[in-house]
Parts: structure tokens; sequence; C-alpha cells
């Protein structure tokens, strides 16, 4: 189980470079463990990155990342976090899925930084464990693994699984697992040298509260807007939502006029259009059913609304040939 007290020292992490990582996990992840190492005055854990053909990997801010070798010389007893970023939907290869499904055979532990969770879940490594995902991934993840159990907590350590959200999540996690195998103090030690303190627990949740987000603390209108959020597919009239707030419907518009400058239909469809954009950069979903997943039963509605918002077509989003826009409208009919 990850967070075991380890058989030998150094405690080994063969870290997994996939293009377009980002880079900030990744080095939140290796500097926990390298203060631990200073602190202790003892070598706990050592590290090593591998591509998959051992060549530089760029991150997603440009930087090259020089590796140490190929994936498939790293330690067999090495603890195997795969790091990603951009794109990721485009890195789940046949030969690093088949690499990682044989590690977890001969009970390897297996991690994922940020979006790479969904590396872990395109092999099945996640069947029966609960992981996480950065929240901006998550309806995506949702949608494309609808059988994984997936939260929007900062880390989740399942047996020999462990996956985080990404950004500082990667210290929380690490911290995490300091304290359970050299102890809390030195944990609170390493935190407080990178003035991260306090520790995060594993459950806290990844984004700002909806109060801090919106700018606005009114608590009818949070309740409305928390609302909007959960009914994205089957949006809720203005009416309806009204009522649930104990409000009419022009005090609804009137409050959101106020705290928002826009009205509540104007902004129910930035929210549905937002997740509109995640699904087609993140997922293979057809423009189609990504419409009807964020309440457009018009095809032809969503195209104009998206295009009005983006200043382009969900098809020039995803720079789709005029054969498969018309093959795709076909298939609507």
């Amino acid at each position: 189980m990850f967070g075991d007290a380890p058989r030998d020292l150094p405690q080994e992490f063969a870290f997994y470079l996939v293009p377009e990582f980002s880079m900030m996990p990744l080095t939140a992840a290796i500097e926990p463990l390298r203060i631990a190492n200073r602190l202790s005055e003892r070598q706990l854990y050592r590290w090593k990155m591998y591509s998959g053909d051992g060549k530089p990997v760029a991150a997603s801010n440009g930087f090259v990342i020089a590796c140490d070798g190929p994936l498939n010389e790293a330690d067999d007893r090495a603890s195997m976090i795969v790091s990603s970023g951009l794109n990721v939907q485009n890195y789940a290869s046949k030969p690093l899925v088949n690499f990682l499904r044989k590690a977890a055979r001969r009970g390897c532990e297996i991690g994922a930084l940020c979006t790479a969770t969904h590396i872990l879940a395109s092999a099945n490594l996640l069947d029966g464990y609960t992981c996480t995902i950065h929240w901006e991934n998550l309806p995506a993840f949702t949608e494309d693994f609808p059988e994984v159990r997936v939260t929007g907590n900062l880390f989740e350590i399942d047996k020999d699984r462990f996956t985080c959200a990404g950004g500082t999540a990667s210290i929380d996690m690490m911290l995490a697992l300091i304290a359970a195998q050299h102890g809390p103090e030195l944990a609170a030690d390493v935190a407080e040298q990178v003035l991260h303190s306090p520790i995060r627990h594993h459950s806290e949740h990844q984004r700002m509260s909806l109060p801090a987000r919106i700018g606005a603390r009114h608590p009818k209108l949070v309740g409305i807007i928390e609302q909007m959020e959960v009914n994205l597919e089957e949006p809720l009239s203005p009416s309806i939502l009204a009522r649930q707030a104990g409000l009419s419907t022009r005090q609804l518009e009137r409050l959101f006029r106020r705290y928002l400058d826009r009205s509540p239909k104007r902004y129910y469809l930035e929210l549905r259009l937002k997740k509109a954009r995640s699904l087609l950069l993140q997922t293979n979903m057809s423009v189609i059913n990504v419409a009807l997943a964020c309440g457009f039963s018009s095809p032809s509605h969503f195209s104009k609304c998206y295009r009005a918002f983006y200043s382009r077509t969900p098809y020039r989003e995803r720079g789709i040939p005029n054969i498969e826009r018309d093959l795709d409208k076909t298939h609507a009919s």
C-alpha cells in the first residue's frame, strides 16, 4: 500500500513524463522528497525521469526535461508516477498502457499527477479504486469513464494507487506520504521549508469556494448558481430557479444584474458553453453528443451560441473538415 514503510531505503520513484506534461505538479511532487532527504540527513527517497524512448520531453510551458532512459529501464521495485498535462487523451499509447498493466500485475504502486489519471483509467488500472483529477478535466473524465469512482478532492490514496489533482496538490500528497512513512514532524518541517502551511487534508476541495469565484457572498445567488452547475445537461428555467430560491423572476433578474452584470439566462448559457469547450478539447465525444450533454437540444443552436461566445464553431475548435461536419449532420437527421 502506498504510504507503508518501504522495505529498503532509499525508496525509488520512477516519473514517466508525457509530452505536454504540466511542470508545477512534477516539481511540487519532487521537492518535498528532496527536502525530506536534506532535513533527515538520510537518503529516504530517490527519483529518476523516464520517457517512452528515453529522449528529453517538453513540458506544456516549453521547458525540456532530460530523462534517465526509456520507461522499460525503470527499476521494477520503483513506485511509478505518470505525469501529464495538456491533451492527455492523445498520449495513452498502447506501449504505455501495456507497460503500466504489467507493472500493476507485479504489484507496483502506480500514481498519477494532474491529468494522468486519464491514462491510468485508460489502462483499466482504476477499476475498483477511488481517484481524483484536475477539476477542469473532471467533466470529460466522468463522460469517458463513468464506471470509475472519481472525486473532486486534492488527492486520493487508495491501496496501491495514488492520484492528485495537480498544481500544489502534489505537495500535499507527498507530505502525506512522508508523514505516514517517517512521521508528521518531518512532514511539518518539509511543509515549512516550502512555505506550505497548513498541510491540507486529501478531502479538501480543489477549487475556491463559489463566493470567492464569483466575487459575491449573497446566499441566494450562491444557491442558485450551485443549482445551475449541477443541472447543465437539463437546464432549469428561470422560473424554477426563482421559485426554489424563494424569489420572483424579476427579483432573480435584478440579483444577477447587480452582482454579475448579466442576466441569469446569459450566465447559465456561459456555464454550459464552458463545459462544452472542455468536452470538445478533452474527449472524443461527437459534437452532437457534446451539445446534448450541455443542454442544447439543437446542434445548430449549439453551434450558433458557441460561435457567438468563442468566435469559432465547435467544429473549428477541433479542426474538423467540412466532410466530417456534413457526416455529423447526417447522423443527427
